[in-house]
């Protein structure tokens, strides 16, 4: 979808988008058009319930002298409390039911309110994102999408009196939207596309936008000592890999900040295997590692100023003949060794390895883990939040803050010692699971916490959040690309010179 920045003028073609503020209240676009119009805005929201509220909509065919077809009214609630989120889904409400509905072009007016928190161009380019993010479809292996269901939409332009400003502000905003698009991609994609080498192979592809990357195959895996990414792997046909990826925008010499990807590519338990209804779900389990690699792309497309570096850990879980047995013990890179208990508590394992690489390799300023780690985490959170962990409080607040600017939500949970004993095990150094249905999150991020060697670090369980099974806002049904946006935020505010 193209999208672009006008002029606040009527255009010569294609739909109107005017937003309206809590009771009923046009800003200055909005009156000028009504008043053209002979007062039909203000009829169609008087004959109706329309309000104003955010993200409500009200169609309403356009009047003989005004060329657009129709002209829709799209409420943002009170002005005073607009913030790029709002913005986002003013932006996704406009264009939300003109997707497939034959119209090709939309203008939206990003206006001027009384009172407004967000204004000008900043305004215009975040309604510009939310639109964008709305317009996305995983629909590459449908071959017969009836003529009425096809996207028809085209374009974009947002109309805003700072349209120069805008122009320059979007690249960035631009950048992100494709990081996003890129992780969404990689987690929509079913198991038998997206493994281990072929998810490799599409970090590779960072090397365009001038991404260093480097694979770690079996052969350097084993030679590391990565017992424990290994041993998840074993009992597939597809090996597994480490992919390493980095991205040196800022001082040279200044140390990076760090960003692991659980990618377990597909999940089926292993030996201690799933039930079989919805199952086919796991191809997202590596919905950790695809918003690492869009966060890359995401932070390399904009010229991020700031050294960064993503590790994603790649296997595929498969009870063949080879696969890791339950009570099986592996050795770690770390040189811990973990007796496995539970072949589907795998996630864990591979992070182990991949954080213990991380922070030895790179000795980052802090790592950040995202995972689909535990269950657990829905039947506490939901699908609003994410759960954080960390052993450091610094690193937490700005996680959490980012996170609320993003949209991209996050709890904080705890972490004690108290909870070690839980995995403490009588045969090896430690055990990958606890005690059944009792603190699972937790206990998965305390396994993790063994693998930091004290770096500033942060867990993000996110099984809740990587998927939504609805429309939400300027989220469309689907992979969510959760993290990505986040973690451009807290790079942006916090590690960019």
């Amino acid at each position: 979808m193209k999208i672009s920045f006008s002029p606040l003028a009527l255009p010569k073609a294609g739909v109107i988008a005017v937003t309206v503020a809590a009771d009923r209240k046009l800003g200055g676009f909005g009156q000028d058009l009504d008043q053209r119009t002979g007062g039909l805005l203000t009829r169609a929201m008087e004959s109706g319930r329309f309000s104003g509220k955010a993200d409500e909509v009200l169609s309403v065919l356009a009047p003989t002298g005004v060329e657009s077809p129709r002209i829709l009214l799209v409420g943002i609630g009170k002005p005073a409390d607009g913030t790029a989120l709002t913005a986002n889904n003013t932006g996704s409400a406009a264009i939300a039911g003109l997707l497939a509905s034959g119209e090709t072009e939309v203008a939206i007016a990003a206006d001027a309110h009384e009172g407004a928190a967000l204004a000008g161009a900043e305004l215009a380019v975040e309604i510009a994102f939310g639109a964008l993010s709305r317009s996305y479809r995983f629909d590459k292996y449908k071959t017969k999408t009836p003529e009425d269901k096809k996207p028809s939409l085209k374009k974009v332009t947002v109309l805003t009196a700072d349209a120069g400003a805008a122009k320059k502000l979007w690249p960035r905003h631009e950048a992100l939207a494709d990081g996003v698009f890129l992780a969404r991609d990689l987690v929509s994609e079913p198991g038998n596309v997206i493994y281990p080498e072929s998810l490799a192979d599409r970090c590779l592809e960072l090397r365009d936008l001038g991404v260093e990357v480097e694979v770690l195959d079996e052969k350097k895996m084993r030679k590391l000592g990565m017992g424990a990414l290994l041993g998840v792997g074993q009992g597939s046909t597809r090996p597994p890999r480490l992919v390493v990826m980095r991205w040196n925008g800022g001082a040279q010499g200044d140390a990076p900040v760090a960003f692991v990807g659980k990618g377990i590519t597909f999940d089926t338990g292993g030996i201690s295997i799933k039930p079989a209804a919805n199952m086919e779900d796991m191809k997202w389990d590596m919905a950790g590692s695809g918003a690492v690699v869009g966060l890359m792309a995401a932070l390399a497309g904009r010229k991020a100023k700031a050294n960064v570096v993503g590790v994603v850990a790649l296997a595929e879980n498969m009870p063949d003949g080879n696969a890791q047995r339950p009570g099986d013990i592996v050795t770690s890179m770390s040189g811990q060794t973990i007796e496995v208990l539970n072949t589907d508590a795998e996630g864990r394992l591979v992070l182990a390895d991949a954080l213990w690489y991380t922070q030895a390799t790179f000795k980052p300023k802090f790592m950040v883990n995202l995972a689909t780690l535990t269950g657990a985490i829905i039947v506490s959170l939901g699908n609003e939040h994410a759960g954080l962990f960390s052993n450091n409080d610094e690193l937490a607040d700005k996680l959490a803050a980012s996170g609320k600017k993003a949209g991209e939500m996050l709890w904080r949970m705890p972490l004690a010692p108290a909870y070690d004993k839980d995995i403490d095990s009588d045969a090896a150094d430690m055990k990958n699971i606890g005690r059944p249905m009792t603190a699972g999150s937790i206990i998965g991020a305390q396994f993790l916490q063994r693998f930091v060697n004290n770096v500033p670090w942060a867990h993000l369980d996110i099984a809740g959040t990587a998927w939504s099974k609805t429309d939400r806002g300027y989220i469309p049904k689907g992979a969510t690309a959760f993290g990505v946006r986040l973690l451009d935020r807290l790079v942006a505010d916090h590690y960019e010179g």
